[in-house]
């Protein structure tokens, strides 16, 4: 049984307490923060499949044949790593600058469909604001009281983002 408990805990915040259950031998401190960093990577993956399986969709596919299938899972995979790449990161690095995660038409579509009000945690130009842009289009009110943006807000934001570039690029065409 390993117990661990968050250092460096955050005003207003109780601190993360976990009991973990192993089988494999934890003979010193360096092997029990080994099998910790082991869970937290497990963590993460739990979350990708829910982007996967939840955002994605992937189980709604009716493809017929393996290799559509497989093509189908892996373009997922790219969108479900964004999702979550883009949500660590704007927790991580907030004063990065956007275009590590947006391209220069999705910083411009989010800047004429998105105000900056209401967003007084964010500096202006930071990835926090577009990424805090992006979840309220898919429904993150952005208010002080909020949890920052998970991957839920964030991949819908993402779905009508694309869609709305696509409709910006079709008008454009005609």
């Amino acid at each position: 049984m390993i117990h661990a408990s968050e250092v460096g805990v955050p005003l207003g915040r109780k601190p993360i307490l976990w009991k973990l259950v192993t089988d494999l031998e934890v003979a010193d401190l360096d092997a029990a923060i080994e099998k910790i960093r082991w869970y937290s990577t497990r963590w993460k993956i739990e979350v990708f499949h829910k982007i996967l399986k939840s955002g994605c969709r992937a189980e709604d596919a009716k493809l017929r044949t393996a290799d559509r299938l497989a093509n189908l899972v892996a373009l997922f995979c790219i969108v479900s790593w964004r999702v979550m790449w883009m949500t660590m990161m704007a927790r991580a690095a907030p004063d990065a600058d956007p275009a590590i995660a947006f391209t220069a038409t999705e910083i411009a579509i989010l800047d004429r469909l998105v105000t900056d009000s209401g967003n007084r945690r964010a500096k202006p130009g930071t990835l926090q604001l577009y990424l805090t842009k992006l979840s309220r289009l898919g429904g993150y009110l952005a208010r002080m009281s909020d949890p920052p943006p998970g991957n839920t807000v964030v991949w819908r934001g993402l779905r009508r983002l694309v869609d709305i570039q696509i409709g910006a690029e079709l008008a454009t065409c005609g």
